[in-house]
């Protein structure tokens, strides 16, 4: 485990780094930013597919000096977390990590309220977590939830299905391009070079993707947990459609829609992100104000 400080306009922000051991004994990454002057609440993030925990920076350096205490995990199969990229035997290995992390989580910061967030992927992955446990969630945040149709072509989603059960761990990339990201080439370049990132996905990640899906669609009345919903108006990865037609279907009074029409995908950096953050931070302060 390594910790660092970081400096920032607001408050110091401490840094630790680490693993923990999730419930099959993998030892997944993680990464803690915190205030050492205030403590609010506790978020736990969750990244997309071929992402990491690296990729919540500006969410960090927004949220963190406010006094929440940030936690991200490495997925299994992606950043500094084992396994093969893109791969998943079942889609309860998501949720089981989930609950192990917030296990690992929890006694480090006792009595605080808990919210989660999922980018992408994560968002499913979110969903998935809250639909199947017992919530003490206060709220969650989705952006760009892959929720319905994403922007992996109908020929790499059959093949996933034909060499499931025959070839699991058959692997192939999305195909899905860097360009529809973010609209700075620069930026776009950066993601290019990061060793961390991959664009991989196998034939039982895709399965598993697919029935996980159609039954949060199927349980969406089932959902009782306050909603955030960032949504960028130009994502082609995660279209607008699926995740308002998810947003309308919750039974939830305390839901919150925000739409960003000049963002693509990497909605914490791209073109509307400052909007984007003070939202964020907005809805956070409200929703944990009015638990004290």
């Amino acid at each position: 485990m390594n910790s660092n400080n970081l400096s920032s306009a607001d408050a110091p922000i401490a840094h630790q780094t680490g693993y923990f051991s999730s419930f099959d004994g993998l030892s997944l990454y993680y990464q803690h930013w915190w205030s050492e002057q205030v403590s609010s609440a506790i978020v736990v993030m969750v990244h997309g597919l071929g992402g990491h925990s690296d990729l919540f920076g500006n969410v960090v350096k927004t949220l963190a000096p406010q006094g929440y205490h940030l936690y991200a995990l490495d997925l299994r199969g992606h950043g500094r977390s084992p396994g093969k990229r893109g791969h998943i035997n079942r889609w309860l290995d998501f949720r089981h990590d989930v609950n192990s992390f917030w296990q690992y989580i929890i006694p480090q910061c006792p009595n605080l309220p808990q919210f989660m967030m999922g980018h992408s992927l994560g968002g499913t992955i979110v969903l998935d977590y809250v639909l199947h446990s017992p919530q003490t969630l206060e709220g969650i945040i989705l952006s760009n939830p892959a929720i319905g149709v994403v922007g992996v072509s109908p020929l790499k989603f059959f093949l996933g299905k034909l060499f499931s059960q025959i070839w699991s761990t058959f692997s192939q990339s999305t195909g899905i391009s860097l360009e529809e990201s973010v609209h700075d080439p620069a930026l776009i370049a950066h993601y290019k070079q990061d060793p961390l990132r991959h664009d991989l996905g196998t034939a039982r990640l895709a399965t598993e993707y697919i029935a996980t899906t159609n039954w949060i669609k199927a349980h969406s009345h089932q959902f009782n947990v306050p909603l955030l919903m960032l949504q960028s108006g130009l994502d082609t990865v995660s279209p607008l459609e699926s995740s308002h037609r998810f947003f309308e279907n919750v039974p939830v009074d305390d839901k919150t829609w925000k739409e960003y029409p000049q963002s693509y995908h990497e909605i914490y950096d791209d073109l509307e992100h400052q909007q984007v953050l003070a939202d964020l931070s907005e809805w956070l302060k409200a929703h944990v104000t009015n638990l004290s």
